[in-house]
C-alpha cells in the first residue's frame, strides 16, 4: 500500500509570540520539540512504516522537525529532499507582526481574509492560491511518482503549503479550505489508490 504522512512543523518561536512567521526562518520552541517527538511517536504506535523518502521545506522549523521524527522512528538515514516549494507562503509586509495587533489595526474581518482567504493576498505577499500555483506542481512531479511507485513518503511542511496540499488530496473547495486549520505537530496519513489515484484518510 502506498503511504503519504504529512505533518506540520512543531511550533515555532513566532507561532508562540502569536506573530505572522511566512518565510521568516524561526526556530523550533521547546513545545515545538516536544511535539514533533509526540508525531514520531505516534506514528511508531499507529502505522509502523518504514518511508522511502522524506520531503520538507528549506526552512529550518520543516527541517528540525522531520529530523527529530526521523530520531524517533530509527530512521535518521532516510534520504530527504528539501524543497522551497514547500515552503510557507510568504506574508510580505506582515511577516515579524503581532496577529492581534493587526486585528485592531485592520479589524477582524480583514485579518481573517489575509490568513485564510483563498484569493486573498497580504501586501507584497502571497495569496493560498499562489502558494497552492507551486505545491502542486511538485508534489506531482517530485512526491507522487513515489507513491505510484507504491513506497511510503513522509512530507513535514508549513500550515498553508500544507493546506494547499489538501485541497488536492481531500478535493477541498476554495470556501471550505478557509473552515481548515492544521494543527503543528499531527500526522495526517493518506493511503493512495493507483488505480483511481485518490487519497484516503486514514483513522487517526
Amino acid at each position: 500500500m502506498s503511504l503519504l504522512v504529512i505533518v506540520r512543523h512543531g511550533q515555532s518561536q513566532w507561532n508562540a509570540e502569536n506573530r505572522f512567521t511566512g518565510t521568516t526562518d524561526t526556530p523550533l520552541t521547546d513545545l515545538g520539540r516536544h511535539e514533533a517527538r509526540q508525531a514520531g511517536d505516534l506514528l511508531k504506535a499507529n502505522q509502523p512504516t518504514n518511508f522511502s523518502i522524506g520531503f520538507t521545506s528549506v526552512l529550518q522549523r520543516a527541517i528540525d522537525t522531520m529530523a527529530i521524527i526521523l530520531d524517533e522512528i530509527k530512521q535518521t538515514d532516510l534520504p530527504v529532499e528539501r524543497s522551497a516549494a514547500l515552503n510557507e507562503r510568504m506574508y510580505g509586509d506582515l511577516q515579524g507582526l503581532n496577529k492581534t495587533e493587526v486585528e485592531e489595526r485592520f479589524g477582524a474581518d480583514q485579518l481573517f481574509r489575509w490568513r485564510r482567504g483563498y484569493t486573498d493576498t497580504p501586501p507584497k505577499g502571497e495569496s493560498l492560491a499562489d502558494t497552492r500555483a507551486r505545491v502542486v506542481p511538485y508534489f506531482n512531479t517530485a512526491i507522487l511518482p513515489h507513491l505510484q511507485a507504491g513506497e511510503a513518503v513522509l512530507v513535514v511542511a508549513h500550515g498553508n503549503s500544507l493546506r494547499a496540499l489538501l485541497m488536492e488530496l481531500e478535493q477541498i473547495s476554495p470556501e471550505d479550505i478557509e473552515k481548515v486549520e492544521l494543527a503543528t505537530g499531527v500526522p495526517h496519513q493518506y493511503d493512495f489508490d493507483n488505480k483511481t489515484g485518490a487519497f484516503r484518510l486514514l483513522p487517526a
